[in-house]
């Protein structure tokens, strides 16, 4: 046998048993197998059971009260408060509302914005701000990179969200928080030395920030529309 067809066995040899390998570790399809895992189909969709004869029965969706959604309201702003006032008003103008989820919200774009801060994103910070916010927050930005100045931030983590203020001003709404966080921040000069915070020591910061978002867009989403740090 000469050395070509030599090869040419041992290629095929190596074939087989690969593919005999591969039979044993994937395994034959039966039919029963699940479908694959489509990460765009909505997680909150239920099937409707179906009636005796066949056909798909519509459940009525339940109505949430008024009261269940004043006691979302009564827990994060005391009764009798103007803040809990203002939040009653704002859900008979925006059933929608929710103040847990909009804190929630609240916290992880204000982790999102200074990040983005830090780091120049412009991108983000257009997505996430009014106009006249990012126009401030872009120059700021824009006179550090003129200066070959560089920012290293590092988020530990927020220690309090409160809703301070809300109000409904034809079809805006606005929202006002309270956020302490606890930072790790230096400005540091082209050179590589410091001029502005601390890279080892964790700063606490107190900011007050205000949410907007018109009733009437398309756009559900809220955009920072006001800034102010509690000194």
């Amino acid at each position: 046998m000469g050395s070509n067809d030599f090869i040419t066995l041992f290629f095929l040899v190596a074939a087989v048993l690969i593919f005999l390998q591969l039979r044993n570790v994937l395994g034959r399809r039966t039919g029963n197998e699940k479908p694959p895992f489509d990460p765009y189909t909505a997680r909150d969709a239920v099937k409707a059971p179906a009636s005796d004869d066949g056909k798909v029965v519509t459940l009525p969706r339940r109505e949430i009260s008024d009261e269940e959604r004043f006691s979302e309201i009564d827990a994060v702003a005391k009764q009798g408060t103007p803040l809990n006032a203002s939040l009653r008003e704002m859900l008979k103008v925006d059933p929608s509302f929710k103040p847990a989820e909009f804190l929630n919200g609240a916290r992880m774009a204000y982790e999102m914005i200074v990040m983005a801060f830090a780091d120049g994103d412009r991108k983000t910070l257009k997505n996430l701000l009014s106009k006249e916010v990012y126009e401030g927050f872009d120059a700021a930005i824009s006179e550090r990179e003129a200066k070959g100045e560089v920012v290293k931030s590092t988020f530990v983590g927020i220690d309090k969200a409160e809703l301070t203020h809300a109000s409904v001003k034809g079809p805006e709404e606005q929202v006002t928080v309270r956020i302490v966080c606890q930072l790790i921040s230096a400005t540091f000069d082209k050179d590589g030395a410091i001029v502005d915070g601390d890279q080892e020591n964790v700063a606490e910061v107190t900011d007050i920030w205000t949410f907007a978002r018109d009733s009437r867009s398309r756009d559900p989403n809220w955009k920072l529309v006001a800034t102010e740090s509690e000194q």
